[in-house]
């Protein structure tokens, strides 16, 4: 009996594995200022249990009219301010990625309701590799930051290229 056709089916078998390999996205809240807020924010962490990179290209939800991935830069006045990551957020192979508050996070522009403590939000993230992933998102209004978020603007980056 040859064992080329065991070998050939057994990685034939691997496949649906290999392919099925997905982000994981773990301990995910969203979040707005108050209730009247027109903008709010997911954070999560996400973690590529692949062996190859990949990048959060694009995020999309109903509860919003815009969805963005977005970070905090310190600028030369020393003020935090909010910016867009147009290239969306690295992902390393085998790495977890924290979105979290005064850092890297999806943001709500435009919210379509208000997020109330309890509530939900179905979030869907989109890879430059792997399938899209649509998470359902609890509103969180009592978690507390990591550490405080004074002094943040929100605009464009200027002189940067990426």
């Amino acid at each position: 009996m040859s064992f080329k056709p065991l070998l050939f089916a057994g990685a034939l078998a691997l496949l649906p594995s290999i392919a099925a390999a997905q982000m994981q996205v773990d301990d995910p809240y969203a979040r707005a200022a108050s209730a009247a807020a027109i903008s709010g924010a997911a954070f999560m962490a996400i973690t590529n249990p692949t062996d190859t990179d990949d990048r959060l290209i694009a995020a999309r939800s109903d509860v919003a009219a815009r969805v963005e991935l977005h970070t905090h830069i310190q600028t030369d006045e020393g003020v935090m301010r909010m910016v867009e990551l147009e290239e969306g957020i690295p992902l390393p192979a085998g790495e977890t990625v924290m979105l979290q508050r005064g850092g890297l996070h999806v943001m709500f522009l435009g919210l379509t309701r208000p997020l109330n403590q309890d509530d939900a939000v179905e979030l869907t993230l989109e890879f430059e590799n792997a399938e899209p992933l649509t998470v359902t998102v609890p509103v969180d209004l009592q978690r507390m930051p990591a550490h405080g978020g004074m002094g943040m603007q929100h605009g464009q980056m200027q002189g940067s290229g990426g």
